[in-house]
């Protein structure tokens, strides 16, 4: 995975499927509770396939980055394996969800 800074507050990060997930969700975690002005935009081209303790990360990354008004948390280029696994969890209520890594970033700016 990479998380990069796309901007002084925005983090992109390209996720991968487990093991790396798991890594990635924690390196996420810590980096928005160390910079309470991060937003984030998570893409994931390469999740194939989500467990619970991935959706268990997503849910505290969630509750890290809203205890800040002005910060949001995108998902971007879930797969119809991912996005099923939202559907029956009740994800997709909880996350906001853009087509592709240019569009998240756009939604981003627009806000």
């Amino acid at each position: 995975m990479s998380v990069e800074s796309w901007s002084d507050r925005v983090l992109l990060a390209e996720l991968e499927n487990d093991p790396g997930f798991s890594d990635d969700a924690a390196a996420l975690i810590e980096q928005c509770e160390a910079n309470a002005e991060f937003s984030a935009l998570l893409n994931f081209a390469e999740v194939t396939f989500l467990n619970s303790s991935n959706i268990s990360a997503l849910l505290k990354l969630r509750k890290i980055i809203k205890s800040k008004n002005d910060r949001r948390l995108l998902l971007c280029g879930l797969s119809r394996q991912v996005w099923g696994v939202f559907l029956v969890t009740g994800l997709d209520h909880m996350f906001e969800v853009a087509e592709d890594v240019p569009s998240g970033l756009a939604m981003m700016q627009m806000s």
